[in-house]
């Protein structure tokens, strides 16, 4: 009987939900990509999407302890950048509190929350690589709201 007990404990423990490993970058971007080369004109470039998700980035994933929001698993939008001598700037714009998660070219991930203001979030890279940045917009609070990303060189 103790040996039923342990087998079904374990077997319980194995079927449990774990945190998720981090969001996947090769997902397709839910609000499209694009292409960006130093001195990219307009600037900046803007793109409206609908912020948030069902996934709380700090509770349910293996992103670093500073990133947090809730967002989706698919990154929101993806920027293949050539970099030139210009810092690279994503911002948050939204009437409700916004966050930014980034997985950069390095394989790292950049993390902000109301860094830009108001309830908005900026990540700045004072000397970008060239490469692809993947961005998830998520929501403070919870829920989706309409939410715009500003990606600029001239902070």
């Amino acid at each position: 009987m103790k040996r039923l007990i342990s087998a079904l404990a374990l077997a319980a423990m194995l079927a449990a939900p774990g945190a998720a490993a981090a969001q996947n970058a090769n997902l397709t971007a839910n609000f499209g990509e694009i292409r960006l080369n130093v001195g990219f004109t307009p600037d900046p470039h803007r793109v409206d999407l609908t912020a948030g998700g069902s996934i709380d980035a700090y509770t349910d994933t293996d992103l670093p302890g500073a990133c947090v929001g809730d967002i989706s698993d698919a990154p929101d939008y993806e920027v293949t950048y050539s970099a030139g001598s210009l810092p690279l700037v994503f911002r948050t714009r939204s009437s409700t509190d916004t966050t930014l998660i980034i997985n950069g070219p390095d394989g790292q991930w950049y993390c902000d929350d109301d860094s830009w203001g108001d309830g908005d979030a900026e990540v700045r890279f004072n000397k970008p690589s060239s490469g692809t940045y993947d961005i998830w917009i998520g929501t403070f609070n919870g829920g989706t709201a309409s939410a715009a990303l500003l990606i600029t060189e001239t902070p």
